[in-house]
C-alpha cells in the first residue's frame, strides 16, 4: 500500500485519543484530514467551543488541515430525540450506541467516502481483524476485537455500526494503553497531551444523565411504592429512574431497588430483595451480527452495560436477529432499552437491544 497516497479522514473531539490516532496515521505516511463534528451547543455544561478549539489546536500542532462539519439537526434527531422518546416511554436507551451508529459510522462516514477519504479513523480502543471465511472460496471479512487496553477497551460502544465500515476503518490507538496513548501525546508535544478524558453523554459535554434529562423532560410526580401497594415516598418522574436504580429514591430504612415502572400509573414499585432486580432470562432484538450466531456455538461471553465483566451466556435463537439470552449467572438491573453485547474471547459477535 502506498499510504501517502491514502487520505484518511480523522474525527477529532478535541481529545487526547483522537489526536494521537492522527498524529499515529500522519508518522505512518497517510495523508490526513482532521475533522471536528459539531453536533450540540445547548446548555451549561456544554464543551463544544472548548472541544473544538482543542482539536484545532492539535491539527495546527500536526500540520495537518481540519473541517468543521455541523451535524447539529442530525444529531438532535437520531441521538437526543431517540433518547429522549425512549425515556418517556420508561425505557432507557444508551446515547453513545447511537451517537457512533448514526453520526461517527453513520453522517461522518458517508460524508468522508463522498469527499474522497479512503478511509476514516477515530480514536476508539478497539482493534481490528481479518477473520478467516467461514465459507470456501469467502474473503476474508474485516472483525472488531477489544481494545489492547482492559480498562479502556470501546467496542461495547460499536456493537451496532454498519459491518461495512469496517473495511475502511482504521483504530489507530486500540492496540495501546491509555498511558502508552498519554506518554505519546506529551513526547510529540501535543497541547492537549494533559487534558482530562469527556465525561457525560457524547458530544453534549460533563453532565449527568439524569440532569439532563431533567433539562428536558418535565417532572411529574407520583407515589414510589412497594409491591404490596404500600406508599413509601414520592418521585419526580418515572422517566428519570432505571430498572435496579438503589441510589436517589430519597427512602428510609432500604436499600430499596426501582423493580418496576408503572407509566400508567405514574408510580414507581421498588422493593428491598435484591433478588427481584436479578434475570435468568434476557430477550434480545435487533442483533447486529458481525459474525454469523450458528458460527460461534461454544462460550459465549455478554455485557449488559459498559465496563461490565463479561458474563458467559448461552443464546437461542427466536425470530430474525432476536435473541433469548441466557446467563449463567442471573444478572441484577438488565435494563430495557439498553444493549447487549456478545464476545467470543476478544472478538466482538454483535449486539442489540435489551427488551
Amino acid at each position: 500500500m502506498n499510504r501517502k497516497k491514502k487520505k484518511v479522514f480523522v474525527g477529532m473531539s478535541g481529545g487526547v485519543d483522537s489526536s494521537v490516532a492522527a498524529a499515529l496515521l500522519k508518522k505512518a505516511g497517510f495523508n490526513v484530514v482532521g475533522v471536528y463534528m459539531r453536533c450540540w451547543t445547548q446548555g451549561p455544561c456544554c464543551t463544544t467551543h472548548e472541544d473544538e478549539r482543542s482539536a484545532r489546536l492539535a491539527a495546527l500542532h500536526l500540520g495537518i488541515p481540519l473541517y468543521v462539519w455541523n451535524f447539529i439537526d442530525q444529531y438532535r434527531e437520531l441521538v437526543i430525540d431517540y433518547m429522549l422518546t425512549g425515556y418517556q416511554q420508561g425505557i432507557t436507551p444508551n446515547p453513545d450506541m447511537l451517537c457512533n451508529k448514526e453520526i461517527k459510522f453513520g453522517l461522518f462516514f458517508e460524508k468522508a467516502m463522498k469527499l474522497g477519504a479512503d478511509y476514516v479513523a477515530t480514536g476508539h480502543y478497539a482493534r481490528l481483524s481479518r477473520v478467516r471465511p467461514y465459507q470456501v472460496g469467502s474473503d476474508p471479512t474485516m472483525h472488531i476485537l477489544k481494545g489492547k487496553d482492559p480498562e479502556k477497551d470501546q467496542s461495547y460502544f460499536l456493537a451496532m455500526i454498519d459491518p461495512e465500515v469496517l473495511e475502511r476503518t482504521l483504530f489507530p490507538v486500540g492496540e495501546y494503553t491509555k498511558v502508552q496513548v498519554r506518554n505519546y501525546a506529551k513526547k510529540i508535544g501535543l497541547p492537549n497531551a494533559e487534558r482530562k478524558d469527556s465525561q457525560g453523554i457524547c458530544f453534549v459535554g460533563k453532565v449527568e444523565i439524569g440532569d439532563f434529562l431533567r433539562l428536558h423532560l418535565p417532572q411529574k410526580i407520583g407515589s414510589i411504592v412497594s409491591a404490596s401497594g404500600e406508599v413509601l415516598g414520592q418521585h419526580d418522574g418515572v422517566h428519570y429512574y432505571t430498572i435496579g436504580q438503589r441510589q436517589g429514591l430519597g427512602l428510609a430504612g432500604g436499600p430499596y431497588y426501582v423493580a418496576e415502572k408503572d407509566l400508567v400509573a405514574n408510580t414507581l414499585i421498588v422493593s428491598r430483595k435484591e433478588e427481584d432486580v436479578l434475570a435468568t432470562e434476557i430477550l434480545v432484538q435487533g442483533v447486529n451480527w458481525f459474525s454469523p450466531l450458528e458460527k460461534n456455538a461454544g462460550h459465549i461471553a455478554a455485557k449488559f452495560r459498559y465496563r461490565q465483566e463479561d458474563v458467559l451466556v448461552t443464546l437461542e435463537q427466536k425470530e430474525k436477529n432476536s435473541v433469548l439470552v441466557k446467563p449463567r449467572v442471573p444478572q441484577r438491573a438488565i435494563t430495557p432499552g439498553q444493549f447487549a453485547v456478545f464476545y467470543k474471547g476478544d472478538e466482538l459477535l454483535g449486539g442489540g437491544v435489551i427488551c
